[in-house]
């Protein structure tokens, strides 16, 4: 399955939920510059409060991620996100598959809040699904994308 997959994760803790932190949470991108590789590959970027809300890249080569599904039908890459099962909030209603031809990409943004996982603070995170049906130039993913699907929901 020819597909181009690119994972903008972002997370934070109430700390950077409002002033200066805020301010560089919501500086942070949600896409970048696809490296130089063969299709089929993976490249996972994860930016946390923890680092100074620094991208840390990740390349890896398929099988895809749990958290997207995959399957090609009569020439189309059918594209379904599936939300964290330990995220909030439950999303009972959820967009159809997206279907796109080779060259085509979207981009998918959903957001949870994770309360006090392990004994731990409460912590937010905002993915960012950038996929292209086939090879794809290296700044694709920078410009407007021609699907968007958006399941940002209030994580208070």
């Amino acid at each position: 399955m020819d597909a181009v997959v690119q994972w903008v994760r972002t997370s934070w803790t109430k700390r950077s939920r409002g002033g200066a932190e805020a301010t560089r949470r919501n500086a942070v991108p949600v896409s970048f510059v696809l490296p130089a590789r063969a299709v089929p590959f993976v490249q996972e970027i994860k930016i946390s409060e923890a680092v100074g809300f620094e991208p840390r890249e990740e390349l890896t080569h398929p099988p895809y991620r749990s958290d997207v599904r995959l399957q090609l039908a009569a020439d189309q890459l059918q594209v379904e996100l599936l939300a964290a099962a330990w995220g909030a909030p439950r999303r009972h209603r959820r967009p159809p598959t997206v279907r796109l031809a080779r060259g085509e990409w979207l981009r998918w943004h959903i957001n949870y809040r994770f309360a006090g996982m392990n004994g731990g603070a409460t912590t937010y995170r905002l993915d960012t699904l950038n996929l292209a049906h086939g090879d794809v130039p290296a700044d694709t993913f920078l410009g407007e994308p021609p699907r968007f699907i958006d399941e940002r929901a209030h994580i208070w």
